[in-house]
């Protein structure tokens, strides 16, 4: 966290009930149906629709580009807005494939926690562990959900153990599972000393909740089968030895992580999951910015753009900025001033949405995301405020690991694929650079299924069929420095040198070599594989 928790004056009641939160988790542990269930639990949806579902069922609300739908992957960040309870809970949908780890990564940005989601079979996988170093270095508090309980799965101990070790945070159980696979009967709520039964039949409802006085309470014998109660009485006791309690302060400060286990397919852990969330999980946050910190308590509105979705509607080559509100009450008819360019910008149409639904915000309060349509004014890193000139510092971008040229299958539409190469650059989905030498494009991303992605959307969007092949370059670099030593840096290498969408000047080679060379024969020009998303 930016500042010190405890030092922080009361947020205003509106501000204070918000919930703005990520769901992380490796592809395939459950994440969409977590989502699914989130907003079946806040009455925003009447049937969670389920990834592997069969025909209309399987029509997920999170989920909707066409690509996400057939191959039952998330690949681009959705926001989602809805009530539980007391509170208000954002909640935004991150890409779990690692190909697309970066709009991961901003997305992080713009959250005040995250859930992660882990697989009772298979426990902490090689992307829970990236996006959890991500989390980590942005001091995210982190609630824990072991998924897939009504399966096969590891023994308890062993799944905590896994997460205190590989992730280096100490873990407390909020609950503890009763039985395994197809023994798995429900849980035992530790915190508030329930006992959480699921029901198979139905998934879609909600689990029959008992209160008991403790473990030793005799209505324990009459729900639970003998050998799973002396199993649990155990099991806890062990657990409340062994494990540390629950230390709020610690979680928001994400040294801890509480733990809560069920099945989200069978709607099953979902609800106290989310009952934890809404205690434990933090307020709004202040967010950090140049020249100073954005408090949300400030009256005054500042919010920044996190993440550019083109063509959300494809009848409309629309574009909608992702802006988390950092700051303030605002309203509907605003006029903010857009800090890179210092024009002010009317916002008259914002929308919240609802996995694909979206409605007009009449307002937004510090911690709401809201989408701004535009026609291209509006980039990932642009900050939006009542006047002042502030600018929402740390969401990157990084030098992408994979090079490919792009040709239009019709050679007369080469300006069509410029233009929807540019949208899909400032959308934050690839880096394209525009060689000095030589017609065409490279097109630079993180992971092989962003070109597909990529080939896809266009075709579908724009109607042009491309192709991607491959490119003598093999990585990419910015070069900064004084404008006399990059002049000088550009006229010399010439055949390496391209632009990205932004101006900025990119180094192309295929050796690493070549970088060494760089930086031992031009110590003026520094290279970097990243850059701050932030246009002075």
């Amino acid at each position: 966290m930016p500042d010190d928790i405890s030092n922080r004056p009361a947020l205003p009641p509106e501000i204070a009930r918000r919930r703005t939160f990520a769901i992380i988790s490796h592809p395939d542990a459950g994440k969409t149906t977590l989502t699914e269930k989130f907003l079946l639990f806040g009455g925003a949806i009447q049937m969670a629709g389920q990834v592997r579902a069969k025909g209309e069922a399987r029509r997920t609300r999170s989920d909707f580009m066409q690509m996400e739908k057939d191959r039952g992957i998330s690949v681009s960040a959705s926001a989602m807005s809805f009530d539980f309870g007391h509170f208000r809970f954002n909640l935004v949908d991150t890409p779990g494939h690692s190909d697309f780890s970066e709009d991961t990564y901003r997305t992080l940005t713009a959250v005040d926690a995250a859930v992660m989601v882990i697989d009772g079979a298979k426990g902490v996988e090689s992307q829970t562990q990236k996006l959890f170093e991500v989390c980590r270095l942005r001091d995210l508090p982190i609630l824990t959900f072991c998924n897939k309980m009504d399966r096969e799965s590891r023994e308890t101990f062993e799944i905590i153990d896994e997460i205190q070790e590989n992730l280096a945070i100490d873990v407390t159980p909020a609950s503890w599972p009763i039985g395994v696979g197809r023994d798995f009967i429900g849980c035992y709520d530790m915190l508030n000393d329930r006992l959480e039964l699921m029901d198979r039949a139905d998934r879609n409802k909600v689990a029959a909740s008992i209160e008991i006085d403790g473990l030793d309470d005799p209505r324990l014998d009459e729900h639970v089968p003998a050998d799973l109660v002396a199993k649990l009485r155990e099991d806890v006791e062990m657990a409340r030895e062994l494990l540390p309690a629950l230390n709020i302060q610690s979680v928001l400060e994400g040294h801890m992580t509480p733990i809560w286990f069920g099945s989200a397919i069978n709607s099953f852990g979902v609800k106290e999951l989310m009952q934890g969330i809404g205690a434990y999980g933090p307020e709004p946050q202040p967010q950090r910015a140049t020249p100073r910190n954005i408090a949300p308590e400030e009256t005054r509105v500042a919010g920044f753009v996190f993440k550019v979705q083109a063509n959300m509607d494809p009848k409309h080559r629309d574009r909608v900025a992702f802006v988390r509100m950092a700051s303030g009450h605002f309203k509907r008819g605003m006029k903010l001033t857009h800090v890179r360019t210092k024009k002010p910008m009317a916002v008259s149409n914002p929308v919240l949405f609802l996995a694909s639904d979206r409605e007009l915000a009449e307002e937004a309060w510090a911690g709401d995301i809201i989408g701004i349509p535009n026609h291209g004014q509006l980039r990932i890193g642009d900050t939006l405020t009542e006047g002042e000139a502030l600018r929402v510092t740390g969401i990157p971008s990084f030098a992408p690991e994979l090079l490919q040229t792009v040709r239009a299958g019709d050679p007369l539409k080469s300006k069509h694929l410029e233009k929807a190469l540019m949208q899909f650059a400032e959308e934050g989905a690839a880096k394209v650079f525009k060689p000095i030498f030589g017609s065409g494009f490279i097109v630079g991303v993180v992971g092989a299924l962003q070109f597909e992605v990529l080939a896809s959307r266009i075709e579908l969007e724009y109607g042009l069929p491309v192709r991607f092949e491959a490119s003598q370059f093999t990585s990419a670099r910015w070069a900064l420095g004084a404008k006399p030593a990059v002049d000088k840096f550009i006229e010399a290498n010439k055949q390496h040198i391209a632009h990205d969408n932004d101006g900025d000047v990119v180094y192309l080679t295929r050796l690493q070599w070549d970088i060494d060379r760089i930086e031992r024969d031009y110590p003026d020009i520094t290279l970097t594989g990243t850059k701050e998303m932030m246009v002075s």
